[in-house]
């Protein structure tokens, strides 16, 4: 078996902006720290390039990296920038949870939660869809909704999170929001609409926790 490769976070916005080599390190920077911007390199080359720039730029060309080809250009076309983009993170499945959204005009991140624990990454990922339709049905707003998640958006249709994962002591407080999400789906009208990003056309989602 191959060693992991290791990672260089970049924390642009946090409690001590800088680079950190483990994400243990790094989260350390960013908890409880309202709009935190961080983003992992592959080299600490990279990530010393990166921290002299803007954390909107790397976020951008990030979800860009891969080149799409012509026939998929033709069929998505290029994604909303008037929009929000949602994602999940899951260390293990099920493990840590974490869940984000992005402004994809500004590249900001206007939310976060986690980390859970014992959760999985469609649990994530239909909390993120929820919470961003509760945001903007807040700010009244008419941006679109991105996830990259085919079941969470059809959890979202049936207004419940399908999840096989059974309730424990553990992870009592994510099925607490579970159910909160469910309540919210049931109780609220909302005009938002909530769209597949297409990776394979645009690259990774903006709202990518950048582990990969």
């Amino acid at each position: 078996m191959s060693a992991k490769k290791p990672k260089y976070y970049v924390v642009w916005k946090g409690h001590k902006p800088g680079i950190y080599k483990s994400w243990k390190d790094c989260q350390e920077q960013i908890k409880d720290f309202r709009g935190a911007q961080y983003i992992a390199f592959e080299s600490e080359s990279l990530a010393r390039k990166a921290i002299k720039g803007k954390y909107k730029d790397y976020i951008r060309s990030k979800s860009k990296s891969k080149a799409p080809s012509r026939e998929q250009l033709a069929k998505f076309g290029n994604p909303n920038r008037k929009s929000i983009a949602v994602d999940a993170a899951v260390g293990g499945n099920p493990g840590k949870l974490e869940y984000r959204g992005v402004d994809l005009e500004t590249g900001k991140q206007i939310f976060k939660q986690g980390p859970f624990e014992d959760g999985t990454n469609n649990i994530g990922e239909f909390l993120a869809i929820v919470h961003g339709l509760a945001w903007l049905k807040k700010q009244h707003s008419q941006k679109i909704l991105y996830t990259d998640s085919r079941t969470a958006l059809a959890w979202i249709r049936k207004k419940h999170c399908n999840t096989s994962l059974m309730p424990t002591a553990t992870n009592e407080k994510l099925f607490e929001l579970i159910d909160r999400a469910e309540t919210w789906l049931n109780s609220n009208n909302y005009s938002t609409r909530v769209v597949k990003w297409e990776t394979k056309a645009w690259g990774e989602i903006p709202a990518d926790f950048g582990r990969k």
